[in-house]
């Protein structure tokens, strides 16, 4: 096969790639950017997907949020691309944060009637009956859509001006490097 490696990665190494990138969290990072002004689309169609991935993010339904975030953008004319690119917003290091801000927001809009729960999910979570997932799934899934709504505007009032730099940037040197071409290396016309 064409890209196949040599030697399959064990799981292990697998799941250590997914928690910690072999290249660092700030070269992924700076590649979703880079992936982000690539994208031809206008900067409002932008920002409203990634603002679309970043609301899904929010949300505790793991395994949902990228056909979330795209169903999303699509619904309100948001760039898809841009929608997937948003939800990398909610990494293995934010998710503590996001799913702790969401709980605390359901708790106090359900009545703050905050109680320790416990769930024991030694047996797998599709082995837990659904009564046990509710008392925290409850308060995360209410508190999420205010906590989302914060987070997806605040997203898209920040990606907004930066795409519409970048791709003003970027229209001006493409036009600069087809002058250099049409009056040549002297200055004067072929």
């Amino acid at each position: 096969m064409l890209f196949k490696r040599r030697q399959t990665e064990s799981l292990l190494e697998r799941v250590r790639i997914h928690m910690w990138p072999r290249r660092s969290w700030g070269r992924s990072s700076r590649y979703v950017v880079y992936r982000l002004r690539r994208l031809s689309a206008t900067p409002h169609a932008i920002a409203l997907g990634f603002a679309a991935g970043t609301f899904a993010a929010v949300t505790p339904f793991i395994g949902t949020h990228m056909v979330m975030a795209a169903l999303l953008a699509w619904i309100i004319g948001g760039s898809i691309v841009a929608s997937v690119l948003g939800t990398f917003l909610g990494n293995p290091l934010t998710y503590p944060f996001l799913w702790y801000a969401s709980y605390a927001v359901g708790n106090a809009l359900l009545g703050g009637k905050a109680t320790k729960k416990t769930i024991d999910l030694s047996h797998g979570v599709f082995q837990s009956s659904f009564e046990h997932l509710w008392p925290i799934l409850k308060p995360m899934s209410l508190g999420c859509l205010p906590v989302g709504i914060a987070m997806a505007t605040a997203c898209y009032f920040l990606v907004r001006p930066m795409v519409e730099a970048y791709q003003h940037r970027r229209r001006r040197e493409l036009h600069l490097r087809q002058r250099r071409a049409v009056v040549g290396p002297r200055g004067a016309a072929p």
